[in-house]
């Protein structure tokens, strides 16, 4: 199976789509869950995320590469498999393709752990899971292995006190709605990305002008774009829960920067989830990246975060 199953089907809403005049980065990943349901309906798990299920899929990890634009209109589908299965874990494999085109929109490898929907332990997956995984076995295509972040396991360093000690931008805060989480009460998944979206201006803008003031031919208007993304999820908040995004530059090349993305809990200190995420600057108009001068990569990294990592 090359592309594995179906699992959703649907469209571009004006609505979802952002000042960039794209699908925001957090409905790729709502596309995502709304297709993990439909994976683990394919896995013999139909109400894995229904209020009566007596197990579920809890996301440890998104890897997302952002291929091409989804515009208002757009038609789109998934498709989805298993890449390996382990006791009680899984990493999944989910396509979000252009239906009109055939072409690849983004890819997502997606960790998950089988656990009981009210304390999330984890729990070995069943004889039957593990026959329907074998049938659903993909392999992983170029366009969605991992391109300029690592998978690598990693012990994350965020906290509150590390934030304050590097110096990380505040770049949103605020609290967990009823209507931010799951049919559990766990905070969805898109809302860290969608926070870091939201609040995402106060760490770049001045960046963006960097790229663009030092470009051969500098654009009218500008932007970003996200090409590949790494999320960690450490623990998830519930309704009422606080949260503050703690950010930074790591690095900077001729076409990219990398920022480190942190989910605090401003009443412990410990950390929701933590992120890596690889941007370009956009030409809003030409639809196109804004190459790094050396001048302003010298200038970027003059503001980068040593030691900032996941």
């Amino acid at each position: 199976m090359a592309e594995g199953a179906e699992i959703w089907r649907g469209g571009v809403n004006t609505w979802e789509c952002d000042e960039m005049g794209h699908m925001n980065v957090r409905f790729y990943v709502a596309r995502a869950m709304e297709g993990l349901v439909g994976l683990a309906a394919e896995l013999g798990l139909p109400h894995a995320f229904t209020d009566h299920s007596t197990s579920t899929l809890l996301v440890r990890e998104h890897h997302i590469r952002f291929l091409r634009e989804a515009r208002a209109g757009a038609a789109l589908h998934m498709t989805g498999g298993v890449v390996q299965l382990g006791e009680d874990d899984a990493r999944l494999l989910q396509l979000l393709w252009h239906s009109e085109t055939g072409a690849l929109a983004a890819t997502f490898q997606t960790v998950v752990v089988h656990v009981t929907p009210a304390d999330g332990r984890a729990f070995p997956w069943s004889a039957a899971t593990r026959a329907r995984a074998d049938r659903l076995k993909v392999e992983v295509p170029e366009q969605a292995t991992a391109r300029s972040v690592s998978l690598d396991p990693v012990e994350p360093i965020a906290s509150l006190a590390k934030a304050d000690e590097l110096g990380l931008v505040r770049i949103a805060q605020g609290a967990v709605a009823p209507g931010d989480c799951d049919v559990f009460g766990r905070m969805a998944a898109e809302q860290f990305i969608g926070r870091v979206s939201d609040g995402i201006p106060r760490l770049v803008r001045g960046f963006r002008e960097t790229v663009s003031g030092a470009a051969e031919e500098t654009p009218k208007r500008v932007g970003g774009a996200v090409l590949e993304y790494r999320l960690v999820h450490l623990d998830w908040p519930r309704a009422g829960q606080r949260f503050e995004i703690r950010s930074g530059l790591k690095s900077a090349d001729a076409r990219t920067k990398t920022m480190i993305h942190w989910m605090l809990d401003p009443d412990t200190g410990k950390a929701w989830g933590t992120s890596e995420a690889v941007a370009v600057t956009f030409d809003l108009d030409a639809r196109k990246i804004v190459p790094i001068s050396d001048a302003a990569r010298v200038e970027l990294m003059k503001q980068a975060t040593p030691g900032l990592a996941l």
